[in-house]
């Protein structure tokens, strides 16, 4: 379900939220599905529970699951309308990826390319396509 790059400089937990938030985005897992429990997601991957439960915390407080006590941790709805400070913070950093790539010299065709098959290729829970 999860491979981590130790070799990454980016922490441990912030490679598991990510992935998992991957896997949400894009299907794999679908609302109200149950995640691995931490000490299952720590078993697997070899990584101390500790980190896993972080993910799982940031997970939760950016909406991507949700915890019920006793039962595990879920994957949450997609939310009907997006938080514009959230937004606001995810322009940005797409401004801000769009200035490195021109900045590196990548045509602007293939940069559009590239937008165009994640739009494409994503689809987001209980929602329509971006």
């Amino acid at each position: 379900m999860i491979a981590i790059d130790l070799r990454n400089p980016k922490p441990i937990y912030e490679q598991i939220k990510d992935k998992i938030k991957q896997l949400i985005i894009f299907g794999a897992l679908k609302p109200d599905e149950k995640l691995p429990s931490v000490r299952e997601l720590a078993q697997t991957t070899s990584i101390n529970p500790n980190t896993i439960q972080k993910a799982y915390k940031d997970l939760e407080s950016d909406g991507f699951i949700y915890t019920v006590s006793g039962r595990g941790n879920f994957v949450a709805p997609s939310p009907k309308k997006a938080d514009s400070k959230r937004l606001e913070e995810l322009y940005a950093t797409l401004r801000a990826t769009v200035g490195e790539l021109s900045y590196l010299g990548v045509p602007e065709k293939n940069i559009t390319e590239v937008v165009q098959n994640t739009i494409s290729n994503s689809r987001p829970q209980g929602g329509n396509k971006v």
